[in-house]
């Protein structure tokens, strides 16, 4: 299968690039803020949901780049940013917006109820697989409605 390249430029765009990134896990060290060009990027090993249906007890992830431009401020809860090697689980990406112009806020709703908030100028978001796809025998589950 071909790499994954995406962008999102509004609140419906981010809600696939969320279903594409669900269950992904990082390490605390792969989030930067790069302050002065007002970018956060996140290096994340994501289930490749694309081709999971129809497989056997086989799987795949894939190292991909989550990057979001226009970032004003960068806020976290439920872990210790200082511990790069802490291990997190992304389970969504979620967008409020301020008012009625394009910025806002995104969260990463992570498990163990943990966040991730970013306020941002608009939606400007790009995710691309940046390296080979690895198999795993491990298929993300979900309690029923989640």
């Amino acid at each position: 299968m071909d790499s994954l390249k995406l962008m999102a430029l509004d609140a419906e765009d981010l809600g696939i690039v969320s279903a594409h990134v669900q269950d992904a896990v990082f390490k605390v060290s792969g989030l930067a803020y790069a302050q002065r060009s007002r970018q956060l990027s996140l290096v994340i090993n994501r289930f490749v949901w694309e081709t999971a249906e129809g497989r056997g007890k086989s799987f795949e992830r894939r190292r991909s780049l989550l990057l979001f431009k226009q970032v004003s401020a960068v806020r976290s809860i439920g872990f210790d940013r200082k511990d790069g090697e802490k291990v997190l689980s992304l389970l969504s990406i979620q967008f409020e917006q301020n008012g009625e112009g394009p910025d806002g806020t995104v969260e990463f709703v992570l498990s163990g109820g943990a966040s991730i908030m970013i306020d941002v100028e608009c939606i400007e978001v790009q995710l691309a697989d940046t390296g080979g796809a690895w198999e795993t025998g491990f298929r993300p589950r979900h309690p029923a409605g989640a």
